[in-house]
């Protein structure tokens, strides 16, 4: 059975989980690393990601490459940008980085 201040607990760890979820739906585009995030969330950078893929399935940084991607097939549908010009548009600052991922989806 859970305590009541493990519940609490709990509960605290999933308000800063949907605090942090969405930061990375807002600034996608922006440099984020883990540690900034969990910073901004009051946790360590392992509990932070633990706790992230408890709840979401996926590590911090597999959900922010994965809001990037998203972003960029839309504006790439668009066709007014190069695959140059989107992938920075996203917040990539490799274009290695984000053709390996691109392909991933």
């Amino acid at each position: 059975m859970t305590s009541r201040p493990a519940a609490a607990q709990h509960l605290r760890d999933l308000a800063r989980l949907r605090r942090v979820r969405d930061r990375i739906d807002r600034e996608y585009a922006q440099p984020l690393d883990v540690e900034a995030l969990a910073r901004g969330a009051h946790m360590s950078g392992g509990h932070l990601s633990r706790q992230f893929r408890l709840a979401y399935g996926e590590s911090p940084y597999a959900y922010l490459m994965t809001r990037r991607i998203e972003r960029a097939m839309a504006l790439l549908r668009r066709g007014d940008l190069s695959v140059t010009e989107v992938c920075f548009a996203v917040g990539c600052s490799s274009l290695g980085t984000f053709s390996t991922r691109f392909t991933e989806l």
